[in-house]
């Protein structure tokens, strides 16, 4: 017996991931708001900096530590924006993100508004969800209503358009004859009855 089979290093890797699509969503959306979040906070002290060193004239930045990241959601709020995340659909992540990420360049929020933006941002994705399924939802209705109202319809007719009949009837052929004219349009096409 080798030692391979034991080990099972000939087996080839498994590449589908065993996670959940779901679980995948919100676990990259909530990487999405924690990156903001500190971006954010990035931001807001070099504005701070910024107005330190005009106010005083003199650049300190270079003495001052900061933490790595000071705010942080509470649990109950990131319970809250999971549960939120679930919702979205994977085929949506990738223009929540970038949603997300167009609405923090256009307010440039503080750490602490970032996850009212986001949440903004997952209610508005959830309607857009929500506004396609019920469209999507009325055409398949449609297609079925028009697939059943279609098959009576769609039946051999035993009619055909004849444009180029020899013998079609002219008003002057009734004139000559002194017959009464028929009730049809004399523009339009001959209809025969093929059998």
């Amino acid at each position: 017996m080798s030692l391979a089979s034991w080990f099972k290093w000939n087996d080839p890797p498994n590449r589908i991931s065993q996670r959940n699509p779901t679980e995948m969503v919100v676990e990259t959306l909530m990487m999405e708001l924690s990156w903001q979040i500190k971006q954010a906070e990035k931001q807001q002290r070099e504005r701070e900096n910024e107005y330190r060193k005009i106010k005083t004239g003199v650049d300190y930045g270079w003495l001052v530590s900061y933490p790595k990241q000071s705010y942080d959601i509470s649990p109950g709020e990131r319970l809250q924006l999971e549960d939120m995340c679930t919702k979205i659909h994977p085929s949506y992540c990738g223009p929540v993100i970038l949603r997300f990420r167009q609405v923090v360049a256009e307010y440039e929020p503080e750490a602490q508004e970032v996850s009212r933006l986001f949440r903004s941002v997952l209610q508005e994705a959830a309607e857009k969800i929500k506004e396609e399924e019920e469209a999507k939802k009325l055409a398949r209705q449609w297609n079925t209503k028009n697939r059943t109202s279609l098959s009576l319809t769609t039946f051999k007719s035993r009619s055909r358009i004849s444009p180029f009949i020899s013998d079609i009837k002219t008003i002057s052929e009734d004139v000559e004859r002194g017959t009464q004219p028929t009730r049809r349009v004399w523009s339009m096409p001959e209809f025969r009855n093929t059998k």
